[in-house]
Order: C-alpha cells, then structure tokens, then sequence
C-alpha cells in the first residue's frame, strides 16, 4: 500500500521513509551512539550527520513506540513492578517499571521519589495506559508499592518478596546498557522521553526465542519488521 504523501510524517524530508525507519530501529534496537548510526549509513553510501540521525529518533522514536503498543495484544494479567535509582546531573531519580508474567514492559516513569505518592502517581499511569487491572501485582518489600496499591487497587492479590520479582529486576539491564553507553541521562525529561521510545521498539525484537524453531523465528522477524 503506498504511503499518502499528504498525511505522511515523513512529509518534507529529505530521505526516504525507509531510511529514516532504519536509522531510528538502529539506534533504539542496538546499543548504539548517534555517531555510531551515522557510520553505519555511511557504510551503505548514505551520507546524513548524527544530528540528523538525533532529530530523525526524537521524532519518529516515540511516534513508532506508541503505535507497536497501540498494535499489540493484550498483556498478561500478572504485574511484575520494581524501581531502580538513576544519577542524573548528580541528584538521584528513580526508573519506576512495570512487565508482565511474558517480560512485556507495561510502562515506565521516571520520578524524584520513590514515596507513596510516587507509587500511585506510576499505579494511575499504568491503569490509564492499559485500561486493565491486573489479577495479581508483585513487588519487592518496598513499603510505598503496599501503601499506594491499598488505595489504588484495593481487590488485586499483592505478592511481596524480593525473590519473586526477578522478571522486573531483569527488564532493567537493557537501560543500564543504554544508560552507559550514553554516559548518563542528561535530565529527567530526557530520560523518561528516550526510555518510553525505547522500551516498546527493543522490547518488539526480543522474542523469546529459545522456544522457536529456526523457521518460526525467521517468520516471526518478519512479521515484526513490517509492523
């Protein structure tokens, strides 16, 4: 099907949509630079600047999680939440983050605080984006996940015990790589802005493949690619 000139995002650019799709996959896919994305374009006699390469991924990043969100079926019924500090200009912030029982990332929020009001302001981002409740949320033993879901979510079992929440625990790594390789979040803002790109787009090309078979993983990428 060809794309509407007239409605299409990518409207006024000067390269095509399919390159610009594969710039931004690149840098949110892989743990890699803008500069990195750059030479890589440049391998394929596509000559663009890693500042273009940073305008294409602050426009098109966020627009292509929400639609892969948009696209997916429902998540999973059991909530996996944990929270993990960032260092950001020096002053610690918190990465507030929620998978289901398959590893799906839900959500996430960046926040000052890790407190009560922190929990229900991430519990309300959850429900509002979802338009579910979950059977069953689990948690470490942080006391404001009690206090906030007692108000929040008053009839969901609540689990918890730090041995159970492994699966959330996990979910974190792909940001402590990306938080590396980017030599810290610049701010708040710009932190809560890439990770809700990223989270969606790295997510969608992570199927568990240990449970494919060479050809229904092939099959499987495919149909991710043209999504």
């Amino acid at each position: 099907m060809k794309t509407n000139i007239s409605t299409s995002p990518y409207k006024g650019f000067r390269f095509p949509p399919e390159i610009i799709s594969h710039a931004v996959w690149l840098y949110f896919r892989f743990s890699l630079s803008f500069r990195d994305v750059e030479e890589l374009l440049a391998q394929r006699r596509i000559v663009v600047t890693y500042e273009t390469v940073r305008q294409w991924c602050l426009k098109f990043g966020q627009t292509s999680a929400n639609e892969l969100r948009r696209r997916r079926p429902r998540c999973g019924d059991t909530w996996h939440l944990d929270e993990v500090y960032l260092k950001i200009n020096g002053k610690t912030h918190y990465l507030w983050r929620a998978v289901d029982q398959d590893g799906n990332v839900l959500d996430i929020l960046v926040q000052s605080r890790r407190n009560k009001q922190a929990a229900k302001r991430f519990f309300r981002k959850l429900l509002k984006g979802l338009q579910y409740a979950p059977r069953v949320i689990i948690t470490d033993t942080l006391k404001s996940f009690g206090a906030a879901k007692r108000e929040i979510l008053p009839g969901v079992e609540h689990w918890q015990h730090k041995g159970l929440n492994n699966r959330a625990e996990n979910s974190h790594q792909p940001t402590r790589l990306r938080e590396k390789k980017m030599r810290r979040f610049k701010s708040a803002k710009q932190a809560q802005r890439f990770l809700s790109a990223f989270g969606p787009i790295y997510g969608h090309f992570q199927p568990q493949r240990h449970r494919l078979n060479a050809s229904e993983y092939r099959a499987l990428i495919q149909r991710q690619f043209q999504e």
